[in-house]
């Protein structure tokens, strides 16, 4: 049974990849500072999996806290980067925090794995790398522009980190670049928590549903796309969990072909603003309250992966419809609402 530190583990994507990788027998150990999360979401995980799961409250821009986790786990097998900032208009009102926070948090971290002889790391990116891309679907390959915020920014810079640390070193690395992860787990017992009100669709959706928002905005209905508004690719959270447990395993089993790969996670479709209201609507019978208004700045017009390489090399299969993602992500938020 191959130990995995999940850093982040009781975040949003973090404990759904715990559940998975328990799921496929592996023994896991977390580590998050508990900043911008709950230990009541690990405590979920361990009643859904029947396995008690260590989390260490450190923070990982502390080296010396960092390094005794690994001083008192030296059989760890590999590592799943998730512990970041991760609010894009914050990370423009508060660069510095973002710079130091989670590049620094990384380093460390890699500067223990290097020590402790750590031969597999699997990084948390994002499709904000690829900036405003100038066609879809997007592949692997497109050129890395300039980043529409610092948090994008650090994951560019994570990944040029990650990249030359296994240059430099026996380790080798994944990147997932996910696109946008939404709903939650199909038994409603973790999902998203949101700080403050929420700037990612589904999150709004679900809050104007139950009235925690007294209204939602939809930003734009002029784009250039098919019904007007911008077009993304969602993905359920427990397939984007998923790709980590296979991304591990393609690691573990020595099938990468050189020690730093990437891979898009997305379904390949891309579904507008508009489509994700009406499709909400339509699984839960709920008549949602919304108002268009002008452009938000910073907006791509659209933005949807091509797959095929984590569908082909990592035998990666997407198990959510858009119906699901909406049905758990309001199942979660009924959850929430009765806590």
């Amino acid at each position: 049974m191959a130990k995995i530190l999940v850093t982040g583990g009781c975040g949003y994507i973090g404990t759904h990849t715990i559940v998975d990788l328990i799921e496929n027998g592996f023994d896991v150990v977390s580590i998050d500072n508990l900043s911008r999360s709950d230990i009541r979401a690990l405590q979920a995980v361990e009643k859904l999996t029947g396995k008690a799961i260590k989390n260490y409250q450190v923070d990982l821009c502390n080296f010396d806290d960092t390094y005794a986790v690994f001083q008192e786990h030296t059989d760890i097998n590999g590592i799943i980067h998730f512990a970041a900032y991760k609010a894009v208009g914050e990370s423009c009102e508060k660069p510095l925090m973002y710079y130091e926070n989670n590049l620094n948090s990384l380093v460390n971290l890699l500067k223990c794995a290097d020590e402790f002889g750590i031969p597999h790391i699997v990084f948390s990116s994002s499709c904000t790398v690829y900036g405003n891309p100038d066609s879809t679907p997007v592949t692997e390959d497109f050129p890395i522009k300039q980043a529409e915020s610092p948090y994008g920014a650090t994951k560019q810079m994570g990944e040029v980190i990650v990249r030359d640390f296994t240059k430099s070193t026996a380790a080798s690395a994944i990147l997932l670049r996910y696109f946008n992860p939404v709903g939650a787990h199909p038994s409603a017992a973790i999902g998203e928590l949101p700080i403050g009100r929420p700037m990612n669709l589904v999150p709004a959706i679900t809050q104007t549903a139950i009235g925690k928002l007294p209204q939602m905005t939809v930003h734009g209905t002029d784009y250039p796309t098919r019904d007007g508004s911008c077009i993304r690719d969602y993905i359920h959270v427990c397939d984007i969990a998923s790709a980590h447990t296979l991304a591990l395993q393609y690691l573990l089993d020595s099938r990468n072909s050189n020690d730093c790969e990437v891979f898009n996670l997305g379904t390949g479709n891309g579904i507008s603003v508009l489509e994700a209201i009406h499709t909400f609507e339509k699984v839960s019978g709920i008549k949602l309250n919304y108002t268009t208004g002008p452009r938000r700045s910073g907006d791509v017009v659209a933005t949807y992966a091509n797959n095929t390489a984590a569908v082909e090399k990592l035998g990666w299969q997407i198990k959510y419809n858009l119906e699901d993602m909406m049905r758990t992500a309001w199942a979660w938020e009924q959850v929430l609402a009765k806590a």
